[in-house]
């Protein structure tokens, strides 16, 4: 591979990564300022993404993240295989609370949601499948900073504990104090810590040797007691952990 093929295979992954969930569909211009590269240079890597299935433009011309690389992602065999183990679990999970349920995986400082299953009707919650969000602002992502190590809670508390609501964890001691909690009981409840209205019930996933490889989330309503989630949750946690290679 040539020089220009690995620069222009960088800025693939820059206009690529421009994509968020909470900005699933931008212009090219809106691309130019994100990846600063010029709108000329936007304008033909959008038309070479588009032609491999990597992008998709849209009726108004803007483009989404397209469906050849959902097809590639799906492949990776960390959510694949936790997937395939994790289903039967997370769909008893749903049809006993008919609520969100989702499983989530830590990547790099933030939870990466690798699956969800939700009810017409359910709570809504902030994230989707493929959508990510800062560790300490959610029931899973706690679950998964609590059985990281401390290099991880350090470069956590670098980064800053942003604010999502007025129960979100934004101190240091009160986040130290969570953690402990979670490795002593083995699960956590989270009441309104990222979105307003809703309670979150989350536990582990972990190998045989003990390694937490994910965590399993079950979000309702505010209002409802967590007492009858905690065992449910954990026992779908229990069986993805024991299919677990």
């Amino acid at each position: 591979m040539s020089e220009d093929d690995r620069s222009m295979l960088g800025r693939a992954f820059l206009v690529l990564g421009s994509f968020t969930s909470e900005r699933p569909r931008l212009s090219q211009s809106e691309l130019s300022r994100r990846t600063g590269l010029p709108l000329p240079t936007v304008h033909r890597l959008c038309r070479q993404l588009v032609d491999n299935g990597a992008l998709e433009r849209v009726d108004d011309g803007h483009y989404e993240i397209g469906v050849r690389l959902w097809e590639l992602g799906a492949l990776a065999p960390r959510a694949h295989g936790l997937r395939q183990v994790a289903l039967p679990y997370l769909e008893d999970l749903y049809e006993a609370t008919r609520e969100n349920v989702q499983l989530v995986v830590r990547e790099d400082l933030e939870a990466l949601y690798i699956e969800r299953l939700s009810a017409r009707g359910a709570v809504t919650v902030v994230g989707r499948a493929g959508g990510r969000l800062p560790l300490h602002a959610s029931s899973g992502g706690l679950v998964l900073l609590a059985f990281g190590g401390k290099n991880l809670l350090d470069e956590v508390l670098a980064a800053g504990l942003e604010r999502f609501t007025p129960s979100t964890i934004t101190t240091e001691h009160r986040l130290r104090s969570t953690l402990d909690d979670i490795r002593r009981t083995g699960w956590v409840t989270c009441r309104e810590h990222l979105n307003v209205g809703t309670l979150a019930v989350a536990a582990p996933v972990s190998r045989s040797t003990g390694e937490v490889v994910a965590a399993v989330s079950v979000v309702v309503p505010a209002e409802k007691d967590p007492a009858p989630l905690i065992p449910a949750v954990r026992a779908a946690a229990r069986g993805i952990s024991r299919g677990v290679a």
